[in-house]
C-alpha cells in the first residue's frame, strides 16, 4: 500500500451539524465532477442540471468541480514555455485557476435554470492546507461560509484541488486533489454521502478497455478500494479514500452521462465477506523500481517522505532495499537518493498487476493460483508483494495487458 500521510478533518459543531443534516431543507449531499464531466460548455450545462435536480429534490447541495478537460495540462505546458523550472508558488497560483473557471461557469448555468448558486475558491470555502506547494495536505476545513450559503438556499460550488495554506498562500493538492476536496467537505459537513461523478459507470473487476467482459461491482469496501487505487485503478485517488474510511463517508461512484446505480464504497459488512474471493485485477503500465545499497531504512524512507515521494512496494533482501514509486516522482526520488550519497539504480521497464479482494483473507491458495497462471502465460514476476487482501506482481511492461487478462479469466471475474 502506498505510504502517505492523510488529511485529518475536524468534526462539525454538534448542534450545527444536526441542523444542517436534519433540518427542513433536507440533508447535505456533496457531488464531485471530474474534468471529463465538465470538459466543454454543453457538459457543464448538464452538470448544472444534475445539481439543480438534487436541489429541487430537497437536498442542500455542494458541488465540487475539476478544471475543464485538459485545462490543467494546458496550464502546466504554458508554464513550461515560460520557464524550464516554474516557481512552485507561482505554479500553484496558475493551475488553481482551472477549477475556478469551471465553478463560475456552472454557477452562471444554474442561475439561468432559476437557482441561486455561488462559486467559491478553495480558500473561500475554508480548505486549509499545509505549506507544501503542488502536493499540499488538508489540515482543517472551516466551512462556515458554505453553511451560510446553504442556509440561504444556495447551491454551493467549490473549486476542487486547492486550498489556502497556514501561511496564507494558494496551494494545490496534487493528483486526485478534487476527490480529496469533495470527501473532506463531505466529512466536515456531515453529508449523508459523497457522490463521485465520472466518465465510467462505476468500479469494475478490471479496466473494461482491456477486458471487455469486466464486471461492474455493486459494492466495494474501503480497504479494497484503497488497495485498488494504490495499485493503479484510476476511478478515485488514494488519499480521498483514506479520508472517507477515517470518517466513514459513504462514496457513490456514478456516471455523469447516463443513469445507473454505480458502485458504493463503504465499510465492510457481513455480506461483503461472503462475496467473491477476488473483487478485481488492477494494473499500472509504468512504475519505477529502485534498488538501493548501503542505506538504513529509517534514513532512506525518512528522506523520501520529506521529498513527498509516494513509496509503494518495499522489499529487502540482505543489505539491498528495493522499493517502487510512481513515474511522476522519479525526479524527486533521484535527487533524494543522490543527496544521501547512496549507490542506486532504477528500472523503468516494469508495470504492476494486482489482485484485490477481501475474500482472500479467509481462502488459501490464491497466491498459488496467481503464480501458476502467470507461469502458464510465460510471464515472469521479478518482484512480488502482498497484504491481507492484495497480491501485487511487478511484471515486464510489455506483459501487463496479458497478465491482467489471464488473471481475470483464471479467477472467473467476468
Amino acid at each position: 500500500m502506498a505510504a502517505t500521510e492523510y488529511e485529518a478533518v475536524p468534526a462539525v459543531d454538534a448542534d450545527i451539524d444536526a441542523r444542517r443534516t436534519g433540518g427542513p431543507q433536507g440533508s447535505v449531499v456533496v457531488m464531485k465532477f471530474g474534468g471529463s464531466s465538465v470538459a466543454d460548455p454543453e457538459k457543464l450545462k448538464r452538470v448544472a442540471a444534475r445539481l439543480a435536480r438534487a436541489r429541487t429534490a430537497g437536498h442542500r447541495v455542494v458541488g465540487v468541480l475539476s478544471a475543464m478537460g485538459k485545462t490543467t495540462d494546458d496550464l502546466l505546458a504554458l508554464a513550461g514555455q515560460v520557464s524550464p523550472t516554474p516557481h512552485p508558488r507561482e505554479l500553484d497560483m496558475l493551475v488553481s485557476t482551472g477549477e475556478r473557471i469551471s465553478c463560475a461557469l456552472a454557477a452562471m448555468a444554474l442561475h439561468d435554470l432559476g437557482h441561486e448558486a455561488i462559486s467559491l475558491t478553495g480558500s473561500q470555502a475554508g480548505i486549509v492546507t499545509d505549506t507544501v506547494h503542488g502536493k499540499a495536505k488538508i489540515v482543517e476545513v472551516r466551512a462556515r461560509r458554505i453553511h451560510e450559503a446553504l442556509d440561504e438556499g444556495k447551491i454551493v460550488l467549490v473549486a476542487g484541488f486547492q486550498g489556502v495554506s497556514t501561511a496564507f498562500e494558494v496551494t494545490t493538492l496534487g493528483r486526485g486533489g478534487t476527490d480529496t476536496t469533495a470527501v473532506a467537505l463531505a466529512a466536515a459537513l456531515g453529508a449523508d454521502q459523497c457522490e463521485i461523478y465520472t466518465d465510467v459507470r462505476g468500479v469494475f473487476s478490471a479496466d473494461p478497455r482491456l477486458v471487455p467482459d469486466a464486471r461492474q461491482l455493486a459494492r466495494v469496501s474501503f480497504d479494497e478500494m484503497l488497495e485498488m487505487a494504490s495499485s493503479g485503478a484510476r476511478v478515485m485517488a488514494t488519499r480521498s479514500i483514506e479520508v472517507a474510511r477515517s470518517h466513514n463517508v459513504k462514496l457513490h461512484v456514478r456516471s455523469t452521462f447516463e443513469e445507473g446505480e454505480g458502485t458504493w464504497i463503504q465499510e465492510e459488512d457481513e455480506d461483503m465477506l461472503e462475496k467473491a474471493l477476488i473483487s478485481g485485477v488492477v494494473h499500472q503500465r509504468e512504475e519505477t523500481v529502485y534498488h538501493v545499497a548501503g542505506a538504513t531504512r529509517a534514513r532512506l524512507f525518512g528522506a523520501l517522505a520529506e521529498a513527498s515521494v509516494n513509496v509503494d512496494t518495499i522489499v529487502q533482501t540482505g543489505t539491498e532495499i528495493v522499493f517502487s514509486a510512481p513515474v511522476e516522482d522519479r525526479e524527486d526520488a533521484a535527487r533524494t537518493l543522490d543527496g544521501l550519497g547512496l549507490e542506486w539504480s532504477a528500472r523503468d521497464d516494469l508495470g504492476k498487476v494486482s489482485l484485490v479482494g477481501a475474500g482472500m483473507k479467509s481462502h488459501p491458495g490464491v497466491a498459488a493460483k496467481t503464480f501458476a497462471t502467470l507461469e502458464r502465460a510465460g510471464i515472469e514476476a521479478p518482484i512480488v508483494s502482498t497484504s491481507p487482501i492484495k497480491i501485487a506482481c511487478h511484471v515486464p511492461r510489455a506483459d501487463v495487458d496479458r497478465a491482467v487478462q489471464a488473471l481475470h479469466e483464471a479467477f472467473d471475474l467476468g
